[in-house]
């Protein structure tokens, strides 16, 4: 029996259906344009003596809500709230996530509105999904009040609701709102949550407030051990991106005597600088350091070497320079992605990835990739160094690419041997 004959009234033997059968007929009406068919269907179903339960009443509502049907949503809402029926957490959320795609932010403030007449006890996890709609939209304003509601009812802002807080407002607000937040925060007494301050931490870095992310970092507390070297590593990065080298050096020690152990992320910090300022004494200094600890070096590092060689015209050296690294490693990117927001991506690691991510399949190693990207220096007296510049990003004409990989399958003087570790 097809949900058109049942709907338009051809079998009234529809009375027979199961709860699931009759939530599928008016599910698929609703997905086929048809929401006052499923309504009337509905009411018709009822008028027979059809129990309509809040099951199939929540699941015909967020039906409609996510079909964009808001009349509809509405008219149900009203009917399963003021009956003796008790929506779920569950049904509620899914409401409000789709009257938030809508931009029916009203209609998520009747909802709360509506829950804590009634004082459920569920009514503090609603007020939550509500700030949470709200922030995810950037509505700041909507969900200031909605804290300060539930702030006056009497009820708690839990660790979630509150770091939810912080969150939407490193997002859409300014840096002295997001402090503001933050500062709210601590007095509740609420410890600030790792994807929290990872937020927090890009927009200091979209705003290049290093100073103030450096204050806010010794402010979270530098020892804390649950978020492992995250905090040091941002404030590694805080000096760093200033070139603030004497800084640098301070706080990697102070790291070191706090009993934290440097990770892949804390000596590709110091190396990006140290290969920015062609310091190259301190970068092997680093490497060395690096391979005692046993940290795997990844494509940033490489990239850290050959982009201070190459840099400096010194491409006869980058074998030494990569004399502790194997360069017959597979390409691995372990560093944190909050590091190429302060510093940006290096020559060799953009061009690397790029070709790590195309189409063409192969076992890349780290020889394999320097000797396409030292190739790439010597082709701009064929193609050009506008084009040279767009192999790695692949937007030349296909022959172009072509001739570029195939060089790889050459008798390339720069494919250099696997060195031991």
């Amino acid at each position: 029996m097809q949900w058109q004959q049942i709907i338009c009234g051809a079998h009234w033997n529809a009375r027979n259906l199961s709860s699931q059968e009759l939530a599928y007929v008016l599910k698929s009406a609703i997905r086929n344009g048809n929401p006052e068919g499923a309504l009337r269907f509905l009411h018709e179903m009822e008028s027979r003596g059809f129990k309509i339960g809040c099951d199939i009443l929540s699941d015909l509502m967020l039906s409609f809500a996510k079909n964009g049907f808001l009349m509809q949503a509405q008219t149900l809402w009203t009917e399963i709230i003021n009956s003796s029926f008790v929506p779920s957490v569950e049904v509620i959320w899914g409401l409000m996530k789709a009257y938030g795609r809508m931009d029916q932010f009203d209609e998520i403030n009747r909802i709360v509105n509506e829950i804590a007449v009634r004082d459920f006890d569920f009514t503090p996890q609603v007020y939550s999904m509500a700030i949470t709609c709200f922030g995810k939209a950037g509505q700041l304003q909507l969900m200031e009040e909605t804290v300060k509601q539930m702030v006056l009812r009497g009820f708690k802002i839990d660790s979630l609701t509150g770091n939810s807080f912080v969150k939407y407002y490193s997002i859409y607000g300014s840096v002295e709102e997001m402090e503001e937040a933050y500062q709210r925060l601590k007095k509740s007494r609420i410890l600030i949550e790792k994807d929290v301050v990872r937020s927090m931490a890009l927009t200091y870095i979209n705003q290049r407030e290093f100073y103030k992310f450096s204050e806010f970092l010794r402010d979270v507390g530098l020892g804390r051990r649950n978020l492992g070297n995250l905090l040091w590593n941002l404030l590694l990065l805080s000096y760093a991106a200033n070139f603030k080298m004497k800084s640098l050096q301070r706080e990697f020690l102070s790291m070191l005597e706090a009993g934290f152990s440097p990770d892949i992320t804390t000596f590709n910090i110091r190396a990006l600088t140290f290969s920015r300022m062609s310091m190259f004494w301190d970068l092997h200094l680093s490497i060395e350091h690096m391979s005692h600890k046993g940290v795997t070096p990844d494509i940033v590092t490489y990239g850290c070497i050959v982009d201070a060689y190459l840099g400096r015209r010194l491409a006869k050296n980058i074998h030494f320079g990569l004399g502790n690294l194997n360069v017959g490693n597979t390409p691995l990117l372990l560093t944190d992605p909050l590091v190429f927001k302060a510093f940006g991506k290096g020559d060799f690691h953009s061009s690397s990835e790029a070709l790590l991510q195309s189409a063409n399949h192969r076992e890349w190693t780290y020889s394999k990739l320097l000797a396409i990207h030292m190739k790439k220096q010597k082709l701009s007296l064929e193609f050009g160094p506008n084009q040279i510049a767009s192999i790695g990003k692949f937007d030349m004409p296909r022959t172009s690419i072509k001739y570029a990989l195939q060089l790889l399958d050459s008798n390339l003087s720069y494919a250099f041997p696997a060195c031991p570790k």
